[in-house]
């Protein structure tokens, strides 16, 4: 899909780019899709929903909502909370998908777009 911006970052995104061919970020426009660890860039108020996937919801979910009111005090996006069977690496048990708005993330990056000749 055209002007769509992809991020990986090093280490684990590059590995899961390569081997599993996915993105751990995506820009659309003014918004960032993150997962399925959270992103860098957006700041926590710019966050508008959240969805998270457990293996285990008792064991999880008390944290989250922890980190929710440490981080978030104040904000409240909207949550989605899913109880899986298994996640894509044995390993994982917990993932994080975030979706943020960043109008001046998008600004810079058309303008940069501009600059690369690809708007």
């Amino acid at each position: 899909m055209a002007g769509l911006q992809t991020y990986s970052y090093p280490g684990i995104g590059e590995w899961a780019k390569e081997t599993m061919s996915y993105s751990q970020a995506i820009r659309v426009e003014n918004r960032i899709v993150c997962e399925p660890t959270p992103c860098g860039r957006p700041r926590l108020e710019q966050v508008y929903r959240v969805t998270t996937y457990s293996t285990d919801l008792k064991a999880t979910h008390d944290h989250v909502v922890r980190n929710y009111r440490r981080w978030m005090p104040g904000h409240q996006p909207t949550w989605t909370e899913v109880g899986v069977k298994e996640l894509g690496l044995d390993t994982m048990h917990f993932e994080i998908e975030v979706e943020a708005l960043d109008p001046e993330g998008a600004a810079v990056a058309a303008a940069a777009a501009k600059v690369e000749g690809k708007a």
